[in-house]
């Protein structure tokens, strides 16, 4: 399970990474900024479902501070 949240994150900061270039290089003329960041936010909400959906079926434990 952590592996999944570590690859997760690494594929959120990249389709960030990779919006934030096509916005300096396209200029406004394209529509890949808007598609990466579109992908960023659907794998960002597909995280934090997953990771409810983990935590209501047990898969993760309770860690209480």
């Amino acid at each position: 399970m952590r592996a999944l949240v570590v690859l997760a994150l690494l594929a959120i900061i990249g389709s960030l990474a990779s919006g934030f270039y096509f916005m300096l290089t396209d200029k406004g003329k394209g529509d890949r900024a808007v598609r990466a960041l579109t992908i960023r936010v659907a794998i960002s909400v597909s995280l934090f479902l997953l990771l409810m959906a983990s935590q209501y079926f047990g898969f993760l434990p309770d860690r209480h501070l």
